[in-house]
C-alpha cells in the first residue's frame, strides 16, 4: 500500500515551493521602499539565501519526518533543547507578529473591497485617530477569529485554496495589462531608467545611507521565507535525490525572475515621485495602489476616457482585495493553532504548564490560543496607541515582521553544521563536504546577522526610537521569555 501511495512530482514540488514562497505584496513593498534598486537584492537573497536554505531544510525534513514538533525536533537533535525552545520560541514569535501585522492590515484590504480605494486613513470615531481605529478593530478581528478556531470552526481555511487561484489569476492580470501598456506606450516608462544607478540606489529619502540600504536585505529575505514548511516533503517523492534540487533550482529561477521581472514592470505604470512617493501611501496600501494605478493608466495608455479609466483602476483594486481576503483568512485561521499546536505537542509536556497542553473537544490547545490572542491584542493595542501616523504605524508593522520572520533561520541555518555532524540516517543528502557548508552557514549567518542589525540600527540613527524599539522587541522580548521560561520549567522538574 505505501509503495502505491502517489508520490510528488517535480511539477507539484515546483508549484508547492512558489505557492508557499512567492507573494504580490513582497514586489510592491520592493518598489516602495528601494525602486528599481530592489532588484539586485532580490537576486542576492535568492541565490546566497533561499536555494542552499531550501536545501537545508529538505534534509531536516528528510531525517525528521516522523517527528511532531517540526522545526523545534529539528533543533533538539541537533542543538539540543535549550537552544531549540528558545529558537522556537521566537519562530512562534515571528507567527504572533504576522497575526499583529494582518490583523491590521486586513481593514485596509476590506476597504478596497467595498471602496475601490483604501479610506482607512479617515477612519475616525469617539476621537480615535485613523489608527487607533484600526487597533481596536484588529483586536476584534483577532478575538473573533480565536474563538470560531477553537470551537473546531476552523473549515474557513480552504478559503485559503480559493484565494491561491485568485492570486495566479491576479498575476496574470498584472502582467497582461503591464505587457499592453509598454507596447501602448511604445516602450516608454512611467518610471524612466536614467543609467545604471537607478539600479543600485533608491528615490526612497529612507534608503539614502549604505546602513539603510543594507538593511533592506531583511525584506529580500521575508520575500522567501516559509522554506522551513517545504522540510517535510522529501519522503513523499520518487527519488528525492534528484527531484528536490531540480524541483528547488526551477523554482528558485521562476520565483527569483518572477520577483525581478514584476518590480520593473512595475515602472512599466508607476511613477515613484507621482504615485509612490505622495501622501497617503504606506506600506500597508501600496499593492492596491500599484493595481489601481495599474488599472488608471492601462485606460489612459488606450485613449479610454478618465471615468473609463479611472473605474477601471478601482475594479482591479476590488478583485485584488478580494484575493487578499481570501488570502488573509485562510492563512489566519490555520496559523491561529497549528505553530503552536506543533511546538506544545513536539516539545517535552514537562515544560509546559498543564492548562496549556490540554486540548480540548474539538481537539484544540484552546488555553494556549486564548494566551496567544491576549498577547497578540496587547502589542496591537500598543503599537495602534503609540502615537504613530498611518504611514509610519506600516513601517513599524513592516518591520518588526521581516525581523522576527528572519530571525528564527539564524538557528535554523546555525544548527545546520551540528545536525549533519550527529550523521543521523536520512535519504536526502546534499552537504556532503564538512568544510563548504560550515563555510556556506557562516556566510548566510552574516547576512542575516548584517540584515537584522542594520534594520534595527537605521532607525535608531534617524532619531526614530519607536520603530527602533519594536522592530527589536519581538526576538528579544520572545527569546527572553523562552530563556527564563525553560530554566524554570527545567529546574522544576529536574530536566536537565
Amino acid at each position: 500500500m505505501e509503495e502505491n501511495k502517489k508520490k510528488i512530482t517535480t511539477f507539484g514540488l515546483v508549484m508547492m515551493i512558489i505557492t508557499a514562497i512567492f507573494g504580490f505584496g513582497n514586489v510592491s513593498n520592493a518598489y516602495a521602499q528601494m525602486g528599481y534598486g530592489s532588484i539586485i537584492w532580490y537576486i542576492l537573497a535568492g541565490v546566497c539565501f533561499f536555494f542552499p536554505c531550501g536545501l537545508m531544510m529538505a534534509e531536516y525534513g528528510s531525517a525528521f519526518k516522523d517527528a511532531k514538533g517540526g522545526i523545534y525536533s529539528w533543533l533538539a537533535e541537533s542543538i539540543g533543547e535549550r537552544a531549540a525552545f528558545i529558537g522556537t520560541f521566537i519562530w512562534l514569535a515571528s507567527w504572533i507578529v504576522w497575526m499583529v501585522s494582518t490583523a491590521s492590515r486586513i481593514w485596509i484590504t476590506f476597504s478596497a473591497l467595498i471602496f475601490g480605494k483604501d479610506t482607512t486613513q479617515h477612519w475616525s470615531m469617539l476621537g480615535l485617530s485613523s489608527t487607533e481605529v484600526i487597533g481596536i478593530l484588529g483586536i476584534l478581528f483577532i478575538l473573533i477569529s480565536t474563538f470560531f478556531t477553537t470551537q473546531g470552526m476552523d473549515s474557513i481555511s480552504k478559503v485559503g485554496s480559493l484565494g491561491g487561484i485568485f492570486t495566479v489569476v491576479t498575476n496574470i492580470i498584472f502582467l497582461i495589462a503591464s505587457l499592453i501598456i509598454i507596447f501602448a506606450n511604445h516602450g516608454q516608462l512611467a518610471q524612466p531608467i536614467h543609467g545604471m544607478k537607478d539600479f543600485i540606489t533608491s528615490p526612497n529619502p529612507q534608503f539614502q545611507t549604505p546602513i539603510a540600504i543594507i538593511s533592506f536585505v531583511v525584506y529580500a529575505i521575508f520575500a522567501y521565507g516559509g522554506m522551513e514548511s517545504l522540510g517535510s516533503v522529501t519522503d513523499s517523492m520518487d527519488k528525492p535525490e534528484k527531484t528536490f534540487p531540480r524541483g528547488l533550482i526551477i523554482a528558485s529561477l521562476f520565483t527569483i525572475g518572477a520577483y525581478v521581472i514584476m518590480i520593473f514592470m512595475i515602472g512599466f505604470s508607476v511613477n515613484y515621485n507621482s504615485v509612490v512617493a505622495k501622501h497617503g501611501v504606506n506600506l500597508g496600501n501600496i499593492t492596491y495602489i500599484v493595481f489601481n494605478q495599474l488599472g488608471v493608466y492601462l485606460g489612459h495608455s488606450l485613449g479610454w476616457s478618465a471615468a473609463a479609466s479611472h473605474t477601471t483602476g478601482m475594479l482591479i483594486t476590488r478583485f485584488v482585495a478580494l484575493t487578499q481576503v481570501l488570502g488573509f483568512l485562510g492563512a489566519m485561521f490555520i496559523l491561529l493553532y497549528s505553530p503552536i499546536k506543533s511546538f506544545i505537542l513536539g516539545s517535552d509536556k514537562r515544560l509546559w504548564p498543564e492548562k496549556l497542553t490540554r486540548l480540548n473537544k474539538h481537539n484544540m490547545p484552546a488555553n494556549a490560543m486564548w494566551l496567544q490572542a491576549i498577547i497578540v491584542c496587547v502589542i496591537i493595542f500598543l503599537v495602534a496607541f503609540g502615537g504613530s501616523a498611518a504611514q509610519r504605524f506600516y513601517l513599524i508593522l513592516t518591520d518588526m515582521a521581516n525581523v522576527s520572520t528572519s530571525f528564527p533561520y539564524l538557528f535554523l541555518v546555525g544548527a545546520f553544521p551540528f545536525f549533519k555532524k550527529k550523521k543521523i540516517e536520512h535519504s536526502f543528502v546534499v552537504f556532503k563536504n564538512p568544510f563548504w557548508t560550515n563555510l556556506l552557514v557562516i556566510i548566510i549567518e552574516i547576512i542575516l546577522s548584517a540584515g537584522i542589525i542594520f534594520t534595527c540600527v537605521q532607525p535608531i540613527l534617524d532619531g526614530d526610537f519607536e520603530t527602533a524599539f519594536w522592530t527589536i522587541a519581538g526576538p528579544v522580548f520572545f527569546g527572553l521569555v523562552a530563556f527564563i521560561f525553560y530554566q524554570v520549567s527545567s529546574k522544576k522538574h529536574k530536566m536537565k
